[in-house]
């Protein structure tokens, strides 16, 4: 929407043929309700009118994006794609750009990540976001590409470290949902915050990202985002958690599939990831918030640095 508004044309495939067709008739998206669609957003549900466009932005769910491209190569061959997702697959245990590139070699891979919600930016609100490519110079044509008015993109070469602070926070931020649903208060959220970024730099400096991307937007900006509002769906997830209330399960929630894979990942590198490992507990239903909170609290004393 925002790259319509600025005079770009788009081409938006939905996997879903009545919400194409709704867009068509109504101009509006379910999810993005009292918000017009631009007259040069085209919703399609033909892949084939994607497969025209040079660049693609894949907003797949992360543990979807390596069957899409997969399944695709052929007609994604020679393209830029631009992963939107944030997580980490379960099955290779990799970010998305590196699942692109293994399923799609002539294609350019890169990554779009950062603190935003969707409403925001559809309604034109200044938003800031990380674009991330390892090829410079066709990181340089995205970002001018994708800019807009109200959008700004800064650009980094480091996509392992942008992937990860964008994956790594969603965990957390299932963690500080399920602390403040089961009233434990913002103090123990603040802490969770802080410990649960120190667990993203631990991870990200042992896959050889630089330390200044986590400080950026795509890490400590989307943390501080995702765990302080209820427009995140992984808080909005743990505060379901934490209050034991369902969830609505056609809901995508990235962390809970990541949490899973940051647990594996972290074990394969011998690093120790507390709070991502009692959250992936937490998910899988072995722990309720209260006795993860207590698996925290109970661990040996150490300086603040490690």
């Amino acid at each position: 929407m925002t790259l319509a508004q600025a005079g770009r044309d788009v081409t938006l495939w939905a996997r879903d043929t009545g919400a194409v067709e709704r867009m068509r008739a109504t101009r509006q998206a379910e999810r993005l309700p009292e918000i017009d669609l631009p007259a040069r957003i085209d919703p399609v549900s033909d892949l084939a009118a994607l497969f025209d466009c040079d660049t693609i932005l894949l907003a797949l769910p992360a543990q979807a994006t390596r069957g899409f491209v997969t399944a695709h190569r052929d007609a994604l061959s020679g393209k830029v794609l631009v992963a939107c997702a944030k997580g980490i697959d379960l099955t290779s245990l990799t970010g998305q750009t590196a699942i692109i590139a293994h399923a799609v070699p002539s294609a350019t891979p890169a990554l779009l990540t950062g603190p935003s919600f969707a409403a925001d930016i559809a309604r034109a609100l200044p938003t800031a976001l990380t674009l991330a490519c390892a090829d410079e110079a066709c990181g340089a044509a995205l970002q001018a590409a994708l800019s807009t008015p109200t959008l700004r993109l800064y650009r980094t070469a480091d996509v392992i470290g942008a992937e990860l602070g964008g994956a790594l926070k969603n965990v957390i931020a299932i963690a500080c949902g399920a602390c403040i649903g089961a009233g434990l208060g913002d103090s123990a959220r603040a802490a969770l915050m802080t410990r649960g970024f120190a667990e993203m730099q631990r991870l990200a400096a042992s896959l050889g990202a630089r330390p200044d991307t986590l400080m950026g937007l795509s890490g400590f900006g989307d943390l501080v985002l995702t765990c302080s509002s209820e427009l995140s769906r992984n808080y909005r997830y743990g505060l379901a958690l934490g209050r034991g209330e369902s969830f609505d399960s056609h809901t995508t929630v990235e962390g809970a599939a990541t949490a899973r894979a940051v647990t594996d990942l972290a074990a394969g590198r011998g690093l120790d990831l507390p709070i991502s490992a009692v959250t992936a507990r937490m998910v899988a239903g072995d722990l309720t918030p209260l006795q993860a909170l207590d698996a925290l609290i109970n661990r040996p004393l150490k300086e603040e640095r490690e």
